[in-house]
C-alpha cells in the first residue's frame, strides 16, 4: 500500500483536504516511510523560520554540482551543472510545446511505461498503465495505477488532489519561475512573492515542483517553469551516464535533501538526453507490504480526448 491509498483510505467520511493539507499529510506519510530505524530528529512542515536565501538571486542558488561528460563532436570533455540541464530542458520543451486548450467536459489520456526489479535481485516486471483523467473533476475519470485499473469519483465540493489535475487550477500556476518557486512554498494560501525564501523552504518545495512535474500534460509554459524553478532548488546534483526504462542513456538529475529529510540520501531521478536535454523519465524507488522495488518509468503518449477510452 503506498501513501496515495493510506491518504485515499484514511477518513473517507471527513471533510475534503485542501490542497495544501493533503500535500503535507502526504509528506508526513513519505517521511515516516522512510525514516530510519534509528530515532532521527523530527522535521517541522509548518512554517520555519530559518536561514532566508534571497529569491532575486534564486537562479544561482543551485549547487553547483558539475560532471563531465562525452562531447561526440569534440576529443574533449565539457562540464555540465544540474542548472545547464534543467534550463536547457525547459529550452528544449518550450520548442517542442504544442499549447493545449482542454474543455472542462474532456479528458486528459495518458500511456505511462512502468519497469519495476525487486532490490536484491527478481524478475522485471512492465506495467502499460492508460488513464483517463477528467479535466475539471466534474466526470468520473478511469485511471490504472501499476496494472490496477479503477474508476475514480467526480470532485466533491471544496475536494482537490495534488499535484493538481483540473485544467483551472493550472492554469492558475505561475509561468514566471521564481514566481512558481514561491507560489508552492505558499500553497494553500496567498502567496507572498516578497517574502524571501528560507533555507528550510526548499526541501518542501522541490517536491511540489517534482509532483507537479509529474503531470504529463500542462498548459503552456508550465513545465519550463517547472524545470526552472527545480534548477534554482539547492542540493541538485548530477548523475551522469544514466539509463531510463528503454535503456537510452543519458544525464540523471537527482535532489539530495539535508540530514534529517526523507531526501537526505536522493530523491526521485529525472532522466534527460545528454545532448538535448529532453525529458526521458524517471527512476525512483518504491516500497509495499515490505518489499522495495527499483522503478523506472516514462509516459508514451499524452493528449486530450472527448471521453473515456478514447485513445489519440
Amino acid at each position: 500500500m503506498n501513501e496515495m491509498q493510506l491518504l485515499r483510505e484514511w477518513d473517507a467520511e471527513a471533510p475534503p483536504l485542501t490542497d495544501h493539507a493533503r500535500a503535507r499529510a502526504r509528506f508526513r506519510l513519505y517521511e515516516t516511510m522512510s525514516a530510519p530505524a534509528a530515532p532521527a530528529a523530527p522535521v517541522a512542515v509548518g512554517r520555519r523560520p530559518f536561514l532566508r536565501i534571497a529569491v532575486a538571486g534564486v537562479a544561482t542558488a543551485a549547487v553547483a554540482t558539475t560532471v563531465l561528460i562525452a562531447n561526440d563532436s569534440s576529443p574533449h570533455t565539457q562540464t555540465v551543472s544540474a542548472t545547464t540541464v534543467l534550463r536547457g530542458a525547459a529550452a528544449e520543451d518550450r520548442s517542442l510545446e504544442k499549447p493545449i486548450a482542454a474543455r472542462d467536459d474532456q479528458f486528459i489520456y495518458t500511456k505511462e511505461i512502468i519497469k519495476e526489479t525487486p532490490v536484491g535481485g527478481g524478475s522485471t516486471r512492465t506495467y502499460v498503465d492508460e488513464s483517463w483523467s477528467s479535466v475539471d473533476g466534474s466526470k468520473k475519470s478511469y485511471v490504472s495505477e501499476l496494472g490496477h485499473k479503477q474508476w475514480v469519483p467526480v470532485y466533491r465540493p471544496g475536494q482537490s488532489t495534488w499535484p493538481p489535475t483540473r485544467w483551472t487550477d493550472l492554469k492558475l500556476m505561475p509561468t514566471d519561475p521564481r514566481k512558481l518557486v514561491i507560489a508552492l512554498r505558499d500553497m494553500g494560501g496567498k502567496p507572498d512573492y516578497s517574502k524571501p525564501m528560507k533555507a528550510a523552504d526548499w526541501p518542501m518545495t522541490q517536491y511540489f515542483v517534482t509532483g507537479l512535474l509529474r503531470n504529463p500534460v500542462l498548459p503552456k509554459g508550465l513545465r519550463a517553469a517547472a524545470y526552472e524553478a527545480l534548477a534554482a532548488v539547492p542540493g541538485m546534483k548530477v548523475l551522469p551516464h544514466q539509463k531510463d526504462a528503454d535503456g537510452r542513456v543519458g544525464v540523471g538529475i537527482q535532489y539530495v535533501g539535508p540530514a534529517g529529510t526523507p531526501w537526505a540520501h536522493g530523491g526521485r531521478i529525472l532522466f534527460f538526453d545528454a545532448k538535448t536535454y529532453r525529458y526521458l523519465g524517471a527512476h525512483e524507488q518504491r516500497t509495499a507490504a515490505g518489499k522495495t522495488y527499483e522503478q523506472w518509468s516514462y509516459v508514451a503518449a499524452s493528449a486530450v480526448v472527448d471521453r473515456v477510452m478514447q485513445r489519440p
